[in-house]
């Protein structure tokens, strides 16, 4: 039985919308690459390392690394741990899961659960004001990474960049430079029982030049091009933001899209890695 007009057409328009979604995801699939960019399977394969410190700021900021972190320890046998220098007291409930004088107590409990889940051999979670990481005294907080580094021994050390800190957040920056300078001052000291390398996350510059307006921008501008990019095992962000359930909104409501669909775009990690 042939065809109706009206059918054709029905199958036409819905071709078309398919070839424009089909599109419309390729377009935005791109904006998380980085063309050229070396891919390896695990940053702290790549190293050799077997002992991985990563120092933050805030409950969550670990999210960015989930790739890096999951990848030493199940697939190269690293022991991995973390330092995260605030409870995010201070932060925007996404949505609001607690009276917000207990925030900084839900989210420390959020993020002790998710390094948990990451497979976090210890972590700690320092009393630092949300927000006011820049002005607390630079070399004592410097020597506190020093000495958990000097306890801890980390042959990989992964942070922010401290020119740019992911998301230009204050809290971030002084955390890439606090990281920066303890591994720095520790390899005078004592080269051979120093971190080896750092391994600083990166935005992807090309989505944060489109989504990331003034503020994406001023990132794409300060921060250096990666050199690295590894699987970011996707699976364990989503869950992680499930773990973080006071946050776990936070995504959507910066980017505007559900979680899911953005991790089925932003499937990489990108690094720039500095090896000493």
């Amino acid at each position: 039985m042939p065809r109706s007009p009206v059918l054709r057409i029905l199958i036409v328009i819905a071709g078309v919308l398919v070839m424009a979604l089909a599109s419309a995801w390729l377009w935005l699939d791109s904006l998380f690459e980085v063309p050229g960019t070396r891919t390896v399977p695990s940053i702290a394969g790549e190293v050799g390392a077997q002992s991985v410190l990563a120092v933050f700021a805030h409950p969550d900021d670990e999210q960015s690394v989930t790739g890096l972190l999951i990848r030493a320890q199940t697939r190269d046998g690293a022991v991995t741990r973390m330092i995260t220098a605030t409870r995010g007291e201070a932060g925007t409930p996404l949505p609001q899961v607690s009276r917000m004088e207990e925030l900084g107590i839900i989210r420390h409990a959020e993020v002790l659960k998710n390094g948990w889940a990451l497979g976090l051999e210890e972590q700690e979670v320092w009393d630092y004001p949300d927000g006011g990481l820049p002005d607390a005294d630079f070399e004592v907080y410097v020597a506190r990474l020093m000495e958990r580094m000097q306890a801890w021994q980390p042959d990989l050390v992964v942070t922010f960049w401290p020119e740019s800190g992911l998301s230009w957040h204050p809290d971030h920056r002084t955390a890439g430079r606090g990281a920066t300078e303890a591994v720095r001052r520790l390899r005078e000291l004592d080269p051979d029982n120093a971190p080896r390398a750092i391994a600083y996350i990166l935005a992807p510059p090309r989505m944060m030049a489109q989504f990331g307006g003034e503020t994406g921008q001023l990132i794409v501008d300060n921060q250096p091009a990666p050199n690295l990019q590894m699987p970011g095992e996707a699976w364990a962000k989503v869950r992680g933001w499930q773990i973080h359930a006071s946050q776990r909104d936070y995504l959507q409501h910066a980017y505007g899209f559900p979680t899911q669909v953005i991790y089925g775009l932003y499937d990489k990690e990108h690094y720039y890695l500095v090896e000493f």
